[in-house]
């Protein structure tokens, strides 16, 4: 099999699909946050300054799914259509939902009656929530596997079977995570009143991370042993966990001193370790067979062919950096505190 600096191509084509999804959960994982605090706040300035904090960015984030959809598509293009077939209903509702999500952003302010910006306001919060839990749901049932057939066809039959208790629990710590993620946001680009009530939010979302985060890391533990395998025959890989860890701690360390920009980075790190850990459990797999083992996709049974992933190694390299130039001019252009005198959002 032909390599790039000692690697071969489905493995890069793996990281590069990682990065991306990763890129994406730190991006739009704020956005996911920052919404689902939405309807704690009372006031309409408050909720208006708060949506003026995403307007500049919310959009852009979600370039990144959109990227990392059409690599996960072009690169593995078996796991690609067996994942979006068994996972039907949740891909369908976070299609819905990032759809109604926008709709309530660009609607809220185009009527002045408050009914009409409270229903868009429920709208927004409600669908930012849901957003951040199917997230959720989708990877732990990537992690608990799913029944397969030797032709890598879903052979499960239930509506509901994706909604399976280790995946409720994943997609709750995701919520949890990007809620906390979402409220030093808001404190980077708030002050005043505001800036304080979203203080004690923090606060919650930190509490409401670290019990949900355990729950979930002890359920994995005990009832999905295949999770351990990799770290077991590797312990030097324990050092991610490690990381994990101070990361989490770093993060109300950070906060009672008020250093929200230095705790940001540490939930964004927190989010991107995770994942680490989520590829490493999965490596070379890209999803278990939790029927009958030899049938799980992998990364080289499931890839494009090896012309098809060069080339398209080219298009990342190009690509790639101008997606993150993009990224850092716009946050760049909207850095500092929200005006909220300005008009519009």
């Amino acid at each position: 099999m032909e390599t790039l600096l000692g690697i071969d191509y489905p493995t890069w084509w793996f990281l590069v699909v990682g990065g991306l999804f990763s890129g994406y959960a730190i991006l739009d994982g704020f956005d996911f946050g920052a919404g689902a605090w939405h309807l704690f706040f009372k006031k309409n300035s408050s909720r208006e300054t708060a949506l003026k904090a995403i307007d500049p960015t919310w959009h852009g984030n979600e370039v990144w799914l959109v990227i990392g959809g059409g690599t996960l598509f072009a690169g593995f293009p078996v796991f690609y259509g067996t994942l979006f077939s068994a996972m039907y209903t949740p891909f369908i509702l976070f299609l819905l939902f990032i759809i109604f999500r926008g709709i309530s952003i660009k609607f809220r302010n185009m009527e002045e009656m408050a009914w009409w910006r409270k229903m868009w306001d429920w709208g927004y919060s409600i669908s930012s929530i849901m957003l951040a839990f199917l997230l959720g749901v989708v990877l732990g049932n990537i992690l608990n596997g799913m029944p397969l057939d030797e032709n890598f066809e879903y052979t499960g039959r239930g509506f509901f079977e994706f909604l399976n208790p280790f995946s409720i629990l994943v997609g709750t710590s995701s919520l949890a995570l990007f809620m906390m993620h979402g409220a030093i946001y808001l404190l980077l680009k708030t002050e005043g009143r505001l800036y304080q009530r979203v203080e004690g939010f923090l606060k919650k979302g930190m509490a409401f991370f670290i019990v949900s985060y355990l729950i979930t890391t002890a359920y994995g533990f005990y009832y999905l042993e295949h999770l351990l395998d990799v770290f077991l025959e590797n312990k030097i890989l324990f050092v991610v966990p490690l990381l994990v860890f101070l990361s989490i701690a770093n993060v109300p360390r950070l906060a009672s001193k008020q250093q929200y920009g230095r705790a940001f980075i540490f939930t964004s790190l927190t989010i991107a370790l995770l994942l680490v850990i989520v590829a490493f459990e999965l490596y070379p797999r890209l999803l278990w067979s939790n029927s009958i083992e030899e049938n799980s996709i992998t990364i080289y049974n499931a890839a494009a062919s090896t012309k098809t992933l060069k080339i398209m190694m080219g298009f990342v390299a190009v690509g790639g950096p101008l997606v993150l130039l993009y990224s850092y001019f716009v946050y760049r252009t909207f850095w500092g505190k929200v005006d909220s005198n300005a008009e519009g959002y």
